[in-house]
């Protein structure tokens, strides 16, 4: 009996998130769109993950109108996204009536398809969306976020698909985010779920280790209904199987894709040229590497891991980091490694290293989880250490969002006439911040992406443009040693300048401000040296400050709220006595060593 097999491409979302931070910009998705929508995938992958925060925070663009534009550009073809279940698009639980209003007027704006994650594979985090995305009348696709451990087998992944088809799903997906499936794997699992449930089942695996492909093989000998791939020019590595080559590897067999090679080979010559524009984002940490077997780094967390230790200048020591994060997955009962618990883990596996110190600072998000404010872990946690984190706060465990209030009526009253749309609300409501920044800009008319390194065509290829010849520098930064080329490039405007700079291979946009905008006090702040002196490990942002001159603090108090790699940690007062002194305030940036607070006893 011949089967036919679906295609979800994935070059519009999880492809360019995958190789290339997430930063295609809308106006070269659109061209391609009338080849995309004649080809005859199941659907196309095209919002949600990472795409919705970075459309803001970086490419300047509403979202909701790319996602509008797309569905006019793609009238024949389901359009899908991906949803982090409570989380919806942010890094936090929202409240019921804030996930309802965001699935129903994504599924208004266009969507079709919602497939729904919890991190921690805790059902009861599925809920409320899935019974929003039904209500709105549209596909609800449940999700296995697929992970190895000690505690995670082929029996608990049916039982939770057992809890997800009880809530009304209309598919499966085994979502492996970090290539962790091998083949026999996956035809283990896949057959499982088909032999348990009449229902779809589709499969989403990222080609990291290298195996991706044999995957999708096995799994489609075993009942597997549909495979997630990416056109030619954006698969492989730490993205998807080529669409290509699996219609390929298809074609005149029982599993017969029906799609045109012509027609993809087309587009993939499309997508090849559109690539280079972005060559600023390429990672080298997107190829193929059997080391995620072991560390279970899923691909936008290796590109991002390589961007956040490249900020800090500590690049050279990623490996470490990759030998930390399975230490601390352990320590928090082995979640998957997928937004946000990606984050939470790698962030706390960076702090470790680069404080010498296992849990020297814990970040906020780590407390909230050991709270059980994210759900249920999969395994036992390390008490010590939740002890350590939390102290004699209560323990979590109902289902986190059942502590929320209604929050929309605040959003709308926050966020004030800068949203002139409900689609604007729930805008802030993902992103307070840029969310509001990107909505005042808006209405200021001086949105301005950031700027992309130019291309330029030579005999040797395609290069970037540099106009004429860098002028070197040899700068330390934090006792690390870099070469820096200025290339000139770049906008000019009468308070700001902007250069392009490479550093160790890696380009960088840079800001170069007037120094009397920058700094007081004779250019910075003092270092610390006495007991009394309030500092911190990593360089990153003031989120909050937390105390006042004169008031009186014990030791271990909180001082201070700082953001570092999109997660929060508090500082702490390391003596006990009187705040003599605040060096900063809200949004300042800081670096280790700098005096931020003074105590005296």
């Amino acid at each position: 009996m011949s089967k036919k097999i679906t295609v979800t491409e994935t070059a519009l979302r999880d492809a360019h998130q995958s190789l290339l931070a997430t930063r295609m910009r809308t106006e070269d998705m659109l061209p391609i769109c009338p080849k995309l929508d004649k080809v005859g995938f199941w659907s196309l992958e095209v919002w949600g993950g990472a795409t919705f925060d970075a459309c803001l925070r970086f490419l300047k663009e509403d979202p909701w109108e790319r996602l509008r534009q797309l569905r006019k550009a793609l009238p024949n073809t389901r359009l899908q996204m991906l949803l982090r279940g409570q989380n919806l698009l942010g890094y936090r639980h929202y409240s019921d009536d804030v996930v309802a209003a965001f699935v129903k007027h994504s599924a208004e704006n266009g969507i079709d398809v919602f497939r729904v994650f919890d991190a921690m594979n805790d059902v009861r985090n599925l809920k409320t969306a899935i019974e929003a995305v039904k209500l709105s009348g549209k596909h609800a696709q449940g999700t296995i976020c697929y992970t190895t451990s000690p505690v995670h087998t082929t029996e608990k992944f049916v039982q939770q698909a057992r809890e997800m088809v009880a809530l009304g799903i209309d598919s499966i997906a085994v979502k492996d985010m970090a290539g962790l499936l091998t083949p026999y794997a996956t035809g283990e699992l896949v057959k499982a779920l088909k032999d348990n449930f009449d229902l779809p089942v589709f499969v989403h695996s990222h080609d990291t280790a290298g195996v991706a492909a044999m995957c999708q093989l096995k799994a489609i000998e075993n009942g597997a209904d549909n495979i997630d791939t990416a056109i030619g020019s954006m698969a492989w590595g730490t993205s998807h199987p080529g669409t290509e080559s699996m219609v390929a590897a298809l074609r005149g067999t029982e599993y017969d894709t029906g799609l045109d090679l012509v027609a993809l080979q087309e587009i993939s010559s499309y997508f090849y040229e559109v690539r280079k524009k972005y060559h600023q984002f390429e990672s080298v940490y997107t190829g193929v590497d059997t080391r995620v077997q072991v560390n279970q780094v899923p691909g936008g967390m290796m590109s991002n891991l390589a961007n956040q230790l490249k900020e800090q200048g500590a690049l050279d020591r990623i490996n470490e980091v990759f030998a930390e994060i399975p230490k601390v997955r352990e320590d928090l009962g082995f979640p998957p490694l997928v937004t946000p618990t990606s984050q939470i883990v790698g962030t706390q596996a960076v702090f470790n290293v680069l404080a010498g110190e296992r849990y020297k600072t814990i970040t906020n998000e780590v407390k909230l989880y050991l709270q059980g404010r994210y759900g249920k872990a999969p395994s036992a946690i390390n008490k010590e250490l939740q002890q350590r984190a939390i102290g004699k706060e209560e323990i979590i465990d109902v289902r986190p969002a059942d502590l929320l209030k209604p929050e929309l009526e605040g959003l709308r009253a926050d966020v004030g006439s800068l949203a002139t749309s409900e689609e604007d609300v729930l805008t802030f409501a993902m992103f307070p911040e840029i969310g509001r920044k990107f909505l005042l800009e808006r209405a200021e008319g001086t949105l301005e992406p950031e700027p992309l390194l130019p291309i330029t065509n030579t005999a040797a290829g395609a290069v970037p443009q540099t106009e004429g010849i860098p002028t070197e520098f040899v700068i330390d930064v934090h006792g690390e040693t870099y070469h820096i080329d200025i290339t000139g490039v770049g906008i000019k405007s009468a308070s700001k300048r902007h250069f392009y700079m490479s550093i160790d291979g890696f380009p960088e946009e840079v800001v170069f401000e007037p120094l009397n905008e920058l700094v007081a006090d004779n250019g910075k702040r003092k270092q610390a040296s006495g007991p009394g002196d309030v500092t911190t490990t990593m360089p990153g942002n003031i989120v909050d400050v937390l105390v006042k001159v004169g008031d009186q603090v014990t030791v271990g108090q909180a001082l201070l709220v700082t953001e570092a790699m999109k997660m929060e940690s508090e500082v702490t007062a390391p003596v006990a006595g009187e705040v003599k002194a605040i060096y900063v305030k809200k949004g300042d940036r800081i670096n280790p060593g700098e005096v931020l607070v003074e105590i005296v006893g």
